[in-house]
């Protein structure tokens, strides 16, 4: 179970020698912060001391731009012992204040109490994490040993918010819904899940949308913005496809990850983050690191735990009860009667390898019933057979160069591939960048 920490907010430098001592004789962990770092304060604080001796009028706009969760006390600590400043402090969202030398037993004592009911509602989360953790993965349908052994990993870090995961699979095999699992089973499930597919981001765009810009930064910067780690602070963020983030931005993933600091394109300091961090890739990392496109030690950070989903194909009878499950939804969502599974329907989607795995599922599900007549599902449909490939006067050119062979090799197969190119990759054995690079006509062949 985590320990409880005391959070040290550094509004002055008075009384700390003081900060040790009281965790030494409470049996908790220390952790200090200066005052500008972070608007969120960390989960695992069993309360918030605010260091103000001599800068007790600080203390009054630190509860303008900090977040402070509910159950979580804030003592304000200065020298000034008169009762004014002592209301202005509550007034704002301080739970006491107390002015030292004189308080400091009652200081001490309410630390100790603070502690303690800290670590009783972390004992109560923990014993609810079984139940947590049956209701986190009750969306993810299978019964597969294959599935039940991955799930069952998942759920040992349920209990440890801080814990970085690292999930690996095929496209289409549900890492997203995993990471959005283990998020909503976990102690942050309070606070948001953020998902950015690195994919998807431009390039000269990627930088600021994950650690945010200064007002002035760049020509189109006309407001300062805050970036995906900041918004997600105290929740947990979702980076897929890993694997496609820049070499220059892994540095900066890996500090986030080492000092859960951020800093904001045009900034001069750093913010403080409560951040975890779920990454997915469907890409060999191994293999990334090798080819100098990944960073070794930002791979070996975010492998410590690493979670493998199962495609499809591995899993046997559990495509016939997602299948019905899609059925069941879908059919409601488009007003339509629910068709039965026939035998021959059921024997059709165990024979099919399902490239796209469950995303390909679902989409041929949707298509069959859309197509069929209503309460039917045509196996026509839902599996309709692929030209085989054409020889000699197929698409091919030829003659022509070695480029412009490739080229029409990389469309085909990702039209062979209904458009996933993900899987038409992984069928032509090159990375997805190599992939991109020969359908925008890029071929340049690498010896």
């Amino acid at each position: 179970m985590p320990d409880s920490v005391i959070l040290i907010v550094n509004l002055s430098d008075s009384f700390a020698d003081l900060w040790p001592q009281l965790a030494g004789d409470l049996g908790v962990k220390l952790r200090v912060a200066e005052a500008g770092n972070g608007r969120a304060v960390p989960r695992d604080a069993a309360a918030v001391v605010l260091a103000a001796g001599g800068a007790e009028r600080e203390a009054l706009h630190w509860f303008e731009s900090h977040e402070v969760p509910v159950a979580t006390p804030v003592l304000a600590v200065g020298s000034d012992p008169g009762r004014r400043i002592a209301a202005q402090l509550v007034g704002r969202g301080a739970t006491d204040y107390f002015a030292l030398p004189e308080d400091v037993e009652l200081l001490r004592n309410t630390l100790r109490w603070a502690v303690t009911r800290h670590r009783e509602l972390l004992e109560h989360e923990v014993g609810a994490m079984p139940e947590a953790a049956a209701a986190a993965f009750a969306g993810i349908v299978g019964e597969s040993p294959a599935l039940k052994t991955a799930l069952a990993r998942a759920a040992r870090v349920l209990p440890h918010a801080d814990a970085t995961a690292l999930i690996v699979g095929e496209t289409g095999t549900g890492k997203e819904l995993l990471a959005r699992a283990i998020h909503r089973g976990g102690r942050r499930r309070a606070a948001a899940l953020v998902a950015v597919n690195c994919a998807a981001l431009p390039p000269n765009l990627i930088e600021s949308e994950l650690f945010g810009h200064e007002r002035g930064a760049f020509t189109d910067a006309h407001a300062a913005k805050p970036g995906l780690f900041e918004v997600a602070d105290g929740g947990a963020l979702f980076l897929d496809e890993i694997d496609m983030l820049p070499v220059d931005l892994q540095a900066k993933l890996l500090r986030v990850l080492d000092d859960k600091e951020v800093r904001r394109v045009g900034a001069t300091k750093s913010r403080t983050v409560d951040v975890r961090i779920i990454a997915a890739t469907h890409e060999d990392l191994r293999g990334a690191v090798a080819a100098g496109r990944f960073r070794e030690d930002l791979y070996f950070r975010l492998s410590v735990i690493t979670l493998t989903l199962p495609p499809l194909r591995e899993r046997g009878d559990d495509v016939i009860l997602i299948a019905l499950q899609f059925l069941q939804r879908l059919a409601a969502q488009h007003g339509l009667p629910v068709p039965p599974l026939g035998v021959e329907t059921r024997r059709a989607l165990l024979a099919h390898e399902w490239p796209g795995n469950v995303r390909e599922l679902k989409n041929a599900v949707e298509r069959a019933l859309l197509l069929s007549p209503p309460g039917e599902l045509s196996v026509a449909e839902l599996l309709p057979e692929t030209p085989a490939p054409q020889r000699g006067n197929g698409p091919f050119p030829f003659p022509a160069s070695l480029d412009e062979i490739a080229v029409t090799a990389a469309r085909s197969m990702v039209e062979r591939c209904r458009g996933n190119r993900s899987e038409a990759a992984r069928r032509l054995d090159i990375s997805r960048q190599r992939l991109r690079r020969l359908l925008n006509g890029e071929a340049v062949l690498e010896s």
